[in-house]
């Protein structure tokens, strides 16, 4: 059985990533590469990690109008990601144009509230409600705007899948039990998110920051 972790690897350094991921490929599901990685590497750094041959998760988030947005995702379809996030709060009918111009077998999923916003961010942005309620919110508009799934946390999968029990649920912020929280204020342990609904992990430092990447791998995913 393919392993639900998608490892993170947050570097804008082509060489150390390649490093990462060849080191963990045995014990992961795919490879997780966010704004970071694709800003000092482009579509050539995202073709080069491909080689390695797992499954590409291209975060960049995307949020414009529907038309950029629809223009960036025809413009990354020759990378044939296997998934591709853009950011809810964009509405519908930027999550259609998204999906309309992903390629087939691409899963477009949709970002509701990032794990390192917490109640009191969402108000400072003019968020009424917990993030709780927004994700909820949004996973609906996402199921209605004909995506495949949502990035959300794992406290608040369960109820996202409830909603939609067909959805492609992606969980960041996951810590292994002794892990370090660092900038994530909704963290939730691997076998917990699974256990809420998670189709997929994401994990990042508690791998690539590990001392031995590989075993670090291997021991979350004996954990699942």
């Amino acid at each position: 059985m393919t392993s639900p972790i998608y490892v993170a690897i947050d570097t804008p350094e082509l060489e150390k990533a390649k490093e990462i991921a060849t080191k963990v490929r045995n014990h992961v599901g795919g490879i997780k590469l966010g704004l970071e990685f694709f800003s000092a590497n482009g579509r050539s750094g995202v073709r080069e990690m491909a080689h390695i041959g797992l499954p590409i998760f291209l975060d960049l988030k995307l949020h414009d109008i529907p038309n950029t947005v629809g223009k960036a995702v025809q413009a990354l379809r020759p990378l044939e990601p296997a998934i591709l996030t853009v950011h809810a709060a964009g509405g519908r009918a930027m999550m259609e144009d998204a999906k309309a111009a992903a390629p087939t077998g691409t899963k477009v999923v949709a970002v509701t509230v990032l794990t390192s916003l917490d109640a009191t961010d969402l108000q400072s942005i003019g968020v009424d409600g917990s993030p709780h309620e927004q994700v909820e919110r949004l996973t609906l508009l996402a199921k209605e705007s004909g995506l495949d799934g949502v990035v959300c946390s794992g406290n608040e999968v369960a109820a996202a899948r409830k909603l939609w029990p067909g959805g492609f649920f992606v969980v960041p912020g996951v810590r292994p039990s002794d892990g370090k929280v660092g900038d994530q204020k909704r963290v939730v342990t691997p076998r917990q998110a699974l256990d809420n609904g998670a189709s997929i992990l994401v994990i990042g430092r508690p791998i690539t920051q590990a001392e031995d990447p590989d075993s670090a791998a291997r021991a979350i995913d004996a954990t699942l």
